[in-house]
């Protein structure tokens, strides 16, 4: 059974940094794809980057490009998402979503449906 866990959300001010982890279990990490997204109220699920850790390639949604950084410790089976520069529209439930075998597409397109496991999600709140 896979499991992801993602941890780090909080309370920061504009401005500030988080950093977001998702642990993995049940997959083969190495032929995986991690993907971050966020739902803010009243919006749709949107992904934001998305890491290949096989081919160690990442995307970046234009909203979040030069702000935050996706990253990969094979060993831990964890994904990061360093975030800086926060901003109130930031504000959202992140999630981590993983895929095994995953096509290019699939890290360039970050489409909710392509994703088959998915975290339970973390808050983060960013104050102006």
């Amino acid at each position: 059974e896979v499991q992801l866990v993602e941890s780090g959300g909080g309370l920061v001010q504009a401005g500030g940094s988080l950093r977001l982890s998702c642990a993995a279990s049940g997959i083969t990490f190495d032929n995986s794809a991690i993907g971050w997204f966020r739902q803010a109220p009243g919006k749709e699920r949107e992904g934001i980057s998305c890491i290949s850790n096989s081919a160690g390639i990442t995307n970046y949604a234009d909203s979040v490009k030069g702000r935050f950084t996706i990253s990969s410790d094979n060993a831990k089976n964890t994904v990061y998402l360093q975030m800086n520069s926060l901003k109130p529209e930031d504000t959202a439930v992140y999630y981590c979503a993983a895929v095994q075998s995953p096509e290019w597409l699939t890290i360039l397109i970050m489409r909710v449906t392509d994703f088959t496991s998915w975290g339970q999600g973390t808050r983060v709140t960013v104050s102006s």
